[in-house]
């Protein structure tokens, strides 16, 4: 009996001691954190592990590869973490402060997303490309979406078999107005104005209503349509015309469309990206997910909501009603 009240203290006092240490260590890494805001950092410089692809005979010099794979998108999941977005703009930051990092490939494999994600890191690699070279590499595909974000790039590049191009915008809405009648529903709506339900599924649109949805959709088009005319230097009107009328290119035809500047292999992109930051003997290293932990805390301290799903075959994605997509259309329902 003693023996067991002993054993029952040590236990004890050893949980105590764990909790105590593992506060502890948070609270460093929180401070630490706080270090790099306080200096006008938004996050740590180095946030990304690094594996090396392949080695260099310069020590000094490097070329990170940053993974982009997945739909783009606020929140998507993708290969450096839980928010595709953020986690490649932070990629490109740290490439950025990285004295080392002499150019940065972004290997893709996407066929796009959402408009305005899109649009934020199309940006952020107009914003790098000022300061070091950044190459684009397509796999099975960069399509729609992700050739929108390739346009801030130096170099486009892909394979001969990359699916790419579907250079259109996409919104989607689904109509279950006879299945209501054919299980007695009816949806009941009360509204501020005759547009704030125009894409009910629960009755047809209105022509009004499918005028006006259409002029929001050509207006992400034309800008869309004017940033690749822009970045591969091509007639807004001959694109309309021809390979941006939301077709699917594969890289064969892409580049006879001047659309990408060269065909090969991850590879040949290391190596392009070697030549434009003028360091031949460069190694080669890709970003990892780091898996700190705060990243940790966030993964345990999230809750999902309970979702009642259908999955139908070759359909991996559905498309919200109501959102603005930049991808392909097998992709709609």
């Amino acid at each position: 009996m003693k023996k067991s009240g002993c054993l029952l203290a040590f236990l004890f006092i050893a949980v105590c001691v764990s909790m105590l240490v593992n506060f502890l260590l948070i609270a460093a890494l929180g401070t630490k954190q706080a270090i790099h805001v306080a200096a006008g950092q938004g996050f740590p410089t180095h946030t990304f592990e690094e594996e090396l692809l392949q080695p260099g005979s310069s020590k000094h010099s490097k070329i990170a590869v940053i993974p982009v794979y997945g739909i783009i998108g606020f929140g998507s999941e993708g290969a450096l973490g839980l928010d595709m977005v953020e986690d490649v703009k932070n990629a490109l930051a740290q490439a950025e402060s990285d004295p080392e990092v002499k150019a940065v490939v972004l290997d893709v494999d996407s066929p796009g997303g959402e408009v305005t994600a899109s649009d934020v890191l199309y940006n952020a690699l107009l914003e790098f490309r000022s300061s070091k070279p950044v190459i684009v590499y397509f796999n099975a595909i960069g399509a729609s979406g992700a050739y929108y974000m390739a346009c801030g790039a130096n170099w486009i590049m892909c394979n001969d078999t990359t699916f790419t191009g579907s250079i259109g915008v996409i919104i989607s809405t689904l109509n279950y107005r006879n299945l209501f009648g054919k299980i007695g529903l009816e949806s009941v709506v009360f509204k501020s104005g005759k547009f704030k339900d125009m894409l009910s599924g629960s009755r047809e649109m209105s022509p009004e209503e499918q005028e006006y949805v259409q002029s929001l959709v050509m207006q992400s088009y034309d800008r869309f349509l004017g940033i690749v005319a822009e970045a591969r230097s091509l007639d807004p009107q001959t694109l309309r015309d021809g390979p941006a009328d939301g077709r699917i290119l594969s890289g064969t035809d892409a580049f006879a469309a001047k659309l990408v500047d060269q065909l090969g292999y991850v590879e040949d992109a290391y190596d392009k990206a070697r030549d434009l930051a003028g360091e031949p003997d460069a190694e080669v290293v890709r970003y990892l997910r780091s898996y700190s932990f705060d990243r940790i805390l966030r993964f345990f301290g999230e809750s999902k909501a309970s979702t009642f799903q259908i999955d139908l075959p070759g359909k991996k994605y559905a498309l919200e009603p109501g959102r603005v997509y930049l991808l392909p259309p097998f992709f709609a329902p």
